[in-house]
């Protein structure tokens, strides 16, 4: 991933650097391992911990020749350990052995940081969604005016969103952050389960319970996918944001920096950079999910096909979503929201916003559904054409008057009625409960 969309915790989690001593680690203890099996002397363990350092630059050199990176790096780490010491090195296992275990250990990483930062995300929408509980606003289906609803309970949708997918990401991340030690077709014909067991408690992952050459990978595309589907949960807030941030609405915008341009060529421009950004980035997590779900595919127990694939997709999926995450985060807490622009946004349809509730009341008062739909959308166009309150056009109807009554009418057009169940509502999501708990 480019330096542009990526934070340093989690290139960190990704550096070549870090990958390579992880395989080191690996090595060693799976000697670790064999000393306590009696299969290997203590001493050898000891001179190996001592000289396992390894150069990046002199494996890539030897994999020139080799075009063998796991040959290149065994080369490498013999040369630095001895030739004798090194026969005890990689006995009985294959390259997918640290490879898989490695990537099953830098996917462990990655989300947590990943859902430390979507955690970050749930209690910045879960702030807004309690300041602005009450705030009306009016809801739009189409893109075009229906009823009241408040902003707080689009927050609150939001942070509804956001919980299910954490769940998501967390059990993906558990099925995924996996290793294996098993030989080269998943039978520890060389090499004991309990090999295995030992060096992957001490990489904090789990074996798998049974594995081919490789880990298998649905594991691995239910993670890309889990990150997919949060990178396409924040598009959707995001896209929410833009939407609202037209100029024609003027609700919600992003914050805007003291010193930040909005456009090379017009100066009076806010544009909704970030949210754009975040919505396109999210293309490329449900692309690489896509690939994923390709990789599932070998031959056998296993070809090469998926390895070229996954040296991009696992960390570039995992280093963006991390920084959307970031990026979202600072959106939400910096807006710029408007309830004025709200109410006056609610005023503009003269009343119409109302209309669902005249006729539900018509309804309920015993006048045919088709008959109540009739008379209210009649109405409804009449103060639309002639740009007058819906109210007046009501009123001008004897059979509606006759029905409801004006203190009726009064009623139905209050904001009060759509806000009336918005605690119920939050209550029944645990929302307001959630930072006791």
């Amino acid at each position: 991933m480019i330096e542009r969309y990526a934070l340093p915790e989690m290139m960190a989690v990704w550096d070549e650097r870090v990958r390579v001593a992880l395989w080191v680690k690996i090595e060693i203890e799976a000697v670790r391992a064999r000393v306590a099996l009696g299969e290997v002397p203590a001493d050898v363990l000891e001179r190996i911990e001592d000289r396992a350092t390894i150069s990046i630059e002199r494996m890539k050199e030897i994999e020139q020749e080799t075009h063998h990176d796991v040959i290149a790096f065994l080369q490498a780490l013999g040369e630095e350990i001895g030739e004798k010491d090194a026969l005890h090195v990689h006995v009985g296992m294959t390259s997918s052995d640290i490879l898989d275990t490695t990537i099953g250990v830098q996917i462990g990483r990655s989300g947590h940081l990943i859902l430390e930062k979507l955690e970050e995300l749930r209690s910045a929408v879960r702030e807004k969604a309690l300041e602005h509980k009450l705030t009306p606003i009016v809801g739009r289906t189409h893109g075009v005016h229906a009823e009241p609803t408040t902003l707080g309970l689009k927050f609150a949708y939001w942070w509804d969103e956001l919980t299910r997918v954490r769940t998501a990401v967390g059990l993906a991340v558990l099925d995924a952050a996996v290793g294996k030690l098993s030989g080269a077709v998943g039978t520890y014909a060389e090499l004991a389960p309990e090999v295995e067991r030992h060096v992957c408690e001490a990489l904090g992952v789990r074996p798998t319970a049974i594995s081919s050459q490789i880990v298998a990978r649905d594991r691995h595309a239910r993670y890309l996918s889990s990150l997919a589907l949060l990178g396409s949960v924040m598009a959707r807030q995001a896209l929410e944001i833009r939407l609202l941030a037209r100029t024609e609405t003027s609700e919600i915008l992003e914050g805007f920096a003291k010193k930040q341009k909005g456009s090379s060529a017009m100066p009076h421009k806010r544009n909704p950079i970030k949210c754009e950004q975040i919505c396109g980035l999210a293309r490329v997590l449900r692309a690489n999910a896509h690939a994923a779900m390709e990789n599932i595919e070998l031959w056998h127990e296993r070809d090469i096909s998926h390895s070229s694939v996954e040296r991009i997709i696992l960390p570039d999926s995992s280093i963006l979503t991390h920084y959307l995450l970031d990026r979202f985060t600072r959106v939400v807490r910096t807006l710029d929201i408007r309830p004025d622009r709200m109410g006056e946004n609610i005023r503009s349809s003269g009343g119409l916003v109302f209309s669902g509730g005249v006729l539900t009341a018509l309804v309920r008062g015993g006048m045919s559904r088709d008959e109540a739909y009739d008379r209210v959308q009649r109405a409804a166009m009449a103060a639309r054409e002639r740009g007058v309150e819906f109210r007046k056009t009501l009123e001008e109807d004897e059979v509606v008057m006759g029905a409801l009554g004006s203190g009726r009418i009064e009623r139905i057009m209050s904001l009060e009625t759509h806000t009336q169940h918005v605690d119920e509502i939050f209550e029944r999501l645990g929302i307001e409960g959630e930072e006791a708990a």
